[in-house]
């Protein structure tokens, strides 16, 4: 594939897109990583932000590093106390 063009979150399709110059494309089904690698709401919340404010570094997250690595390192579990 030639050089990405864009990288965007589409959400009719809940899809991160990837489009390269050479007509390609990958789309990410965000619905399947969350189920896949978050545990809990916690972890559930840092991808979904990662989708909406910096949807490049969540599909290279997702191609390049180790998602569940990650989401144990960036999330805490809070519990409430009554």
């Amino acid at each position: 594939m030639d050089r990405l063009i864009s990288c965007e979150f589409n959400m009719d399709t809940a899809c991160v897109e990837l489009k390269f110059r050479d007509g390609g494309m990958i789309a990410i089904d965000t619905i399947a990583v969350e189920n896949e690698v978050a545990d809990n709401m916690y972890q559930r919340s840092e991808l979904d932000y990662l989708i909406y404010n910096d949807p490049l570094a969540y599909a290279d997250l997702i191609f390049n590093g180790n998602p569940a690595k990650y989401l144990k390192t960036v999330t805490v579990n809070k519990t409430f106390d009554n």
